[in-house]
């Protein structure tokens, strides 16, 4: 018997059909991860789904809310920022490593890469020779479209941010700036999803992974799960917030011990999942972020 082919239901939010009024997808979808743990063994078609449909029944299950047409695109253009600085990277580096088998050194950072183009052509300097300029130009003028294309984006991210009211609010938290900002407008449908902010924070993999048995708590290094770039951003935001409070920055008291008995990268792993929890109570609760009182210089 064939399925009856009709409109929308407007009882179902989300739902979306193709031309033949078929419905083609849910407003959430199973964790796949939690749905393979209750697969039997020789994968099946048949076996996915029954491993589907038993985990669609657990009191525990999490779902994923579907994404709409504009928060996908959204995505897209942090997706293809992110791509265009993998290339930019892989570039430099591949120009580094050539001028040094010429025996020009240069250290890491774009800024190195901007004094190497301007020896590059530089045709005076005979310690290039006149083939491998020929070719190493080829990286320059690669940097330098990809950097081109970079500040496009950059500035598309800033003007949507900008007009997001909830996005604006998120970037009054010390180390969150417009691409944290537009990460999590993108990435984070629904913040009450989480019970609480020390969910998120795991969530976003920020927390030690727990391998604990026979009573005894043992925590590893930081899980690492959830959406890769948006930890990657906080981290790389209260790195830049540690920086500034070596140069005199009025931090929290916390940082400021933490950072004399404890390695840098692990305080700025501390600050990144604080970072995160703050974000959480901003999306439920609303309201910008208040500094706490007590605040010491560094």
């Amino acid at each position: 018997m064939t399925k009856p082919v009709g409109k929308p239901n407007a009882g179902k939010p989300h739902v979306r059909f193709d031309e033949r009024g078929e419905e083609t997808e849910r407003a959430t979808s199973a964790s796949p991860r939690l749905s393979s743990t209750l697969l039997k063994r020789n994968k099946t078609d048949a076996a996915d789904a029954e491993a589907i449909c038993e985990a669609i029944t657990r009191p525990t299950m999490r779902f994923v809310p579907v994404k709409t047409a504009e928060q996908q695109a959204a995505g897209m253009v942090l997706r293809t920022r992110e791509m265009l600085m993998r290339q930019r990277s892989q570039t430099a580096n591949a120009l580094r490593g050539h001028m040094a088998e010429l025996g020009i050194i240069a250290g890491t950072g774009m800024t190195s890469i901007a004094k190497l183009l301007v020896l590059l052509r530089d045709e005076k300097d005979s310690r290039i020779p006149s083939a491998a300029r020929f070719a190493l130009i080829q990286f320059a003028e690669q940097i330098e479209l990809l950097t081109t294309r970079i500040e496009k984006l950059d500035r598309e991210i800033l003007a949507a941010v900008r007009q997001d009211p909830h996005a604006r609010r998120l970037m009054s938290i010390p180390g969150v700036g417009p691409l944290i900002a537009a990460t999590v407008r993108t990435s984070v449908l629904d913040a009450r999803a989480f019970a609480t902010a020390r969910d998120f924070a795991a969530w976003t993999g920020l927390t030690p992974r727990a391998q604990s048995s026979g009573g005894k708590d043992r925590l590893g290094a930081i899980s690492k799960r959830g959406n890769r770039q948006l930890r990657t951003l906080l981290i790389v935001g209260a790195t830049s917030i540690i920086k500034l409070a070596k140069r005199g920055l009025k931090v929290p008291v916390w940082i400021r011990t933490m950072l004399q008995r404890r390695p840098v990268k692990v305080v700025s792993v501390a600050l990144a999942n604080k970072i995160a929890r703050t974000i959480w109570a901003l999306l439920v609760r609303g309201g910008i972020y208040q500094a706490p009182t007590a605040m010491l210089k560094s």
